[in-house]
């Protein structure tokens, strides 16, 4: 298998969270709400995800850094799976002009909100469904907070589209190594199915055919 980054993490740990308020807070409800991903999981309130999703720039830094690891130029192709309000993309764009990119979410709010000038690369797409791509299309294929919120068997068909119609991928999903932490993810998560460690998930990406690179976060 690939190699694993820690290109997420610095952001993740840019946000203060109090998780056990939010497990008692009618979070039955609350996750019901989120696992719509519509207006209230983006900019409602905060019990129920992001609590208003203010772009402040952070993605740039995650951007030059993919570019650097990765190679990327004007002439690459990348595809974000589950690309969300796509600012990853935006700043992709900005970073590497003709560069052909592309990305898709489960969520129409969110493609809608995505910053305008990205959001002709965008589609409505489901990942736990087959890709609309050739095989190794695409120069890097990511994936980022997304396929933890997938089903252990749903996870196969995800993980192997993105390795066949990608050269290379990179993916991250929430995990943990000690109790403390799977407390705090699971007080914290809303729309999260999939609660694996991080051997666990090696395992899992392993055994469904990922050969790619990835990153875990974790709720310290």
């Amino acid at each position: 298998m690939g190699t694993q980054l820690d290109l997420f993490t610095p952001l993740h740990r840019r946000t203060t969270r109090d998780c056990l308020p939010r497990m008692v807070d009618h979070k039955v409800e609350a996750m019901g709400v989120a696992k719509q991903f519509g207006m209230d999981y983006w900019d409602g309130d905060r019990r129920y995800g992001y609590g208003g999703y203010r772009y402040d720039g952070r993605w740039k830094s995650l951007a030059q850094r993919l570019i650097e690891i990765y190679g990327l130029g004007p002439g690459s192709k990348i595809l974000d799976v589950g690309c969300g309000k796509a600012h990853l993309l935006y700043e992709l764009q900005q970073l590497l002009p003709g560069a052909e990119l592309r990305g898709f979410d489960i969520s129409k709010h969110g493609l809608e909100d995505a910053p305008e000038p990205i959001r002709p690369c965008l589609f409505q797409h489901d990942a736990r469904e087959p890709l609309p791509f050739e095989d190794g299309h695409f120069d890097l294929v990511l994936s980022l907070g997304v396929l933890h919120n997938l089903r252990v068997f749903q996870l196969q068909t995800a993980l192997q589209e993105m390795v066949r119609v990608g050269k290379r991928q990179f993916l991250m999903v929430e995990s943990y190594r000690n109790d403390q932490e799977l407390f705090n993810l699971q007080c914290w998560a809303l729309t999260a199915e999939s609660f694996f460690d991080a051997e666990e998930w090696v395992w899992l990406l392993r055994h469904f055919g990922y050969d790619g690179d990835y990153e875990f976060i974790f709720f310290e």
